[in-house]
């Protein structure tokens, strides 16, 4: 034991044992007023900020990328059109399927080693699928990089939610999170319309390159695990030297930690909320037993049924196959159901759903794939097909888009406190399905109306930013601190869900008149607005 003395108010010099929690004092002593220099300080927080966010951006630059460059890649690889659309739903399909196990592997093993294996990974297959040289190398490497993406969305927000525990800074940091989502989107055509000039192989090229730096920067500036606490869940309070353990009930809203825990303190775990209990790791019985291997799995196989029956149904919705795929999907949504119903800690917790604010973050997030993210999927390629628009003004309208979404969602914080999440969600699909509306007879006119098109796609990326600013603040906002990857990974699994049913609808709608496509967005969009605010409060 090393003493260490301090002077307390009265004057009187006591001891101090640094393995204590905190130091002995008199009963007039007083904490201090400066947070420990171990405690998390605003320059580490800003850094996980960073960090998430430009991982998020490449991500999403990775998953916007082929719509731009689809024509290039399929003349490569020799594709049919009837199998085409596995060029683009390849990443779809791995963090649809995935987004959910990966948030509770985050939440159970780290969410920084999560993040950081699933950027690295990123890294590594987009590389790869430069490289591929048939139809099937390239989906495998696609599907590859939904996987590590998922890594990335689910473990980003868990981290952002610890770095930033309450207030209007988390509701900065999700802004800003939800801004780079807007970025990616708009980024990656661009990039891949400019490099597929030279060869359409150098976008992914160049994402992997970047993706890799992100890795690397982010393994030298998010915090570490304290030592001997690996990434793993956090020790009890009894472990570290703890008299009492923390209340459980603190929600994702509750105040941070109190500043005046001494630098005798032991350091509450980097990867998780300062003095928050130890959690159940997400899929792990009773927070000790195996992982959840029965639910993660049947899980995974049921969204990869229900994705690959909706990428076959463009060919025909009556097929066999098609049919079939969905039946299976559904037995095994059940059987996942039946699954976490009898895990004492099951890897989703379905009583989350009682929660307005989690069922409201949850469909907000399905429509935002159906309504909005199905439709400017295609956009791009039913301009350059119906008005021969050509690539680079295709990618420069899609900018126009998200672009707008990028600004709104960086000035969204100020709704905050004036509206709830789920109406400002409801807000924003109204603004989508008004900016949608212009869109109608764009595409079969005799010419471009290219004012029409321009205002109707800045109110939709209005929308969008009100949806993608809203929805990762009111993720980690609607589940407990220790669930917080978990919340992210249900938000995002609903998304890349609603975006794949989103892409083959508005693909077979606008197969016969691009219109009905444009109207059933319209329709989606206003669906939605309704149903997330149904028992929702205002404020």
């Amino acid at each position: 034991m090393r003493l260490r003395w301090h002077r307390t108010e009265g004057s009187v010099i006591e001891p101090t044992d640094d393995r204590a929690e905190a130091p002995v004092r008199t009963a007039h002593s007083h904490a201090p007023d400066t947070p420990a220099p171990d405690a998390p300080v605003p320059r580490r927080a800003a850094a996980t900020l960073a960090v998430t966010a430009a991982a998020t951006t490449l991500a999403l630059m990775n998953y916007t990328a082929p719509m731009l460059t689809l024509p290039a890649t399929a003349e490569a690889f020799g594709t049919p059109s009837s199998a085409q659309a596995w060029l683009l739903n390849g990443t779809p399909l791995g963090l649809a399927a995935l987004l959910l196990v990966a948030g509770a592997l985050a939440d159970a093993h780290g969410r920084r080693r999560v993040f950081l294996l699933g950027t690295l990974a990123l890294g590594v297959t987009t590389a790869l699928g430069a490289l591929a040289g048939t139809t099937a190398l390239f989906t495998a490497a696609r599907i590859a990089q939904g996987a590590a993406s998922a890594a990335i969305l689910a473990g980003s927000l868990g981290l952002l939610a610890d770095a930033y525990p309450s207030g209007r800074d988390r509701i900065r940091a999700t802004g800003v999170w939800g801004a780079s989502v807007s970025a990616g989107i708009a980024l990656g055509p661009l990039l891949a319309a400019v490099l597929s000039l030279a060869d359409w192989r150098l976008a992914y090229l160049a994402l992997g390159a970047a993706t890799l730096a992100t890795a690397v920067t982010g393994a030298r500036t998010l915090t570490p695990p304290r030592a001997g606490g690996g990434d793993g869940p956090a020790p009890s309070p009894a472990a570290s030297g703890s008299g009492t353990a923390p209340s459980p009930g603190r929600t994702a809203d509750a105040p941070a930690p109190s500043p005046g825990r001494t630098a005798d303190a032991p350091a509450p775990s980097p990867g998780r909320t300062a003095d928050a209990p130890a959690p159940s790791p997400a899929g792990r019985a009773g927070g000790g037993g195996r992982p959840d291997l029965a639910g993660a799995t049947t899980l995974a196989l049921a969204l990869g049924a229900l994705l690959t029956a909706l990428t076959l149904g463009r060919d025909g919705w009556l097929r066999p196959a098609v049919g079939a795929l969905l039946l299976a999907s559904a037995v095994l949504l059940a059987l996942f159901v039946a699954v976490e119903r009898r895990r004492k800690d099951p890897m989703i917790d379905l009583g989350l759903l009682r929660r307005p604010a989690f069922r409201a973050s949850t469909v907000g997030a399905l429509f935002t794939g159906l309504a909005v993210i199905g439709l400017f999927s295609v956009l791009p390629s039913l301009l350059m097909r119906g008005q021969g628009v050509a690539p680079l003004a295709a990618a420069g309208l899609f900018v126009l888009w998200s672009g707008t979404s990028f600004a709104v969602a960086l000035q969204a914080r100020r709704l905050a406190g004036r509206i709830s999440a789920p109406y400002q969600l409801a807000l924003g699909f109204v603004l989508s399905a008004a900016g949608v509306l212009p869109l109608l007879g764009t595409v079969d006119a005799p010419a471009v109306p290219w004012p029409r098109l321009m205002a109707g796609l800045v109110v939709a990326g209005a929308g969008s930013g009100l949806l993608n600013a809203a929805l990762p603040r009111l993720a980690v906002d609607s589940v407990p601190p220790e669930r917080a990857a978990m919340g992210s990974g249900a938000n995002n699994t609903a998304r890349y869900i609603g975006s794949a049913a989103g892409v083959a609808l508005m693909l077979a709608l606008s197969a016969t008149d691009p219109d009905t496509a444009f109207a059933a967005s319209a329709a989606l969009a206003l669906a939605g607005a309704a149903l997330t605010v149904a028992g929702s409060p205002r404020r």
